[in-house]
């Protein structure tokens, strides 16, 4: 399995608009981040994209993918999902709408916002294209399949909405969680690399800070883990050189390849 950071960072992604401290300044590769989401791919090929972050397109090229089988969504916050028309050129090319997957939360929100993409009853004019894509609700705990992957979605806690982590395979995917409930952790033990949100160094009321992230992984016990929606609170180097062993930050581009 292959896993692929297309973006790493928060929501006010990194540089930050309109700021001027060191790390936005930093001329690291690494400390550019952009909004967060990711691909994993099987072994067999199967292709999917987890979330559609603002800059979807820009990410996918850079990473070299213009192809997935399906999306799974973790929540409907605009930074996980506003890049979602830039799927058309992928819906384009098939024979039918893009399963896209997700807490039922979620998938009504944006049947709500983009409508165009999911009413199959809105045409566009001769000539023109229009991203298509097909909701399919999941439920927190229950196991689906989208080809050879069969992957259990989890329910974590983020203020008022339903935010669902993903364990698939050997691969278990968290991200905007503020806690990890019992049943979740459960269904994340034994995943070979972990991606789990981590924040500032302090407290925040909505996502795991840094040390919650570390605590967290230490209870799931993955051999590598990776932290990502970062800020522009860390160097990118800086962090690396002081987590514990197994444990690094992630950053935009980065691919890892899960036995």
């Amino acid at each position: 399995m292959k896993l692929t950071f297309l973006g790493t960072g928060t929501s006010f992604g990194v540089p930050q608009l309109g700021c001027h401290c060191e790390v936005c300044q930093s001329p690291d590769p690494r400390d550019k981040r952009t909004r967060v989401g990711a691909v994993v791919e099987s072994a067999a090929g199967t292709r999917v994209l987890l979330d559609t972050p603002p800059e979807l397109r820009l990410q996918l090229i850079a990473a070299g993918i213009d192809r997935v089988d399906a999306v799974i969504y973790t929540h409907d916050h605009a930074d996980h999902t506003h890049g979602i028309d830039d799927l058309r050129t992928m819906t384009v090319r098939r024979s039918g709408p893009l399963p896209m997957y997700g807490p039922a939360e979620a998938l009504d929100s944006l049947a709500a916002k983009f409508r165009y993409i999911f009413d199959e009853e809105i045409r566009p004019a001769p000539g023109t294209y229009k991203p298509e894509g097909r909701a399919h609700p999941i439920v927190s705990g229950t196991p689906f399949s989208i080809a050879d992957l069969v992957i259990t979605p989890a329910r974590v806690p983020h203020g008022n909405s339903t935010v669902f982590a993903y364990r698939i395979g050997p691969l278990a995917y968290i991200t905007d969680a503020k806690s990890l409930p019992a049943d979740t952790v459960k269904i994340m033990k034994g995943a070979k690399v972990l991606v789990i949100n981590a924040l500032f160094r302090t407290e925040h009321p909505t996502h795991l800070s840094i040390p919650e992230a570390v605590e967290a992984a230490a209870e799931i016990g993955a051999e590598r883990t990776f932290l990502t929606h970062l800020t522009h609170d860390n160097f990118h180097a800086d962090l690396e050189a002081e987590l514990p062993r197994g444990i690094a930050p992630a950053f935009d581009g980065l691919t890892v390849r899960i036995d």
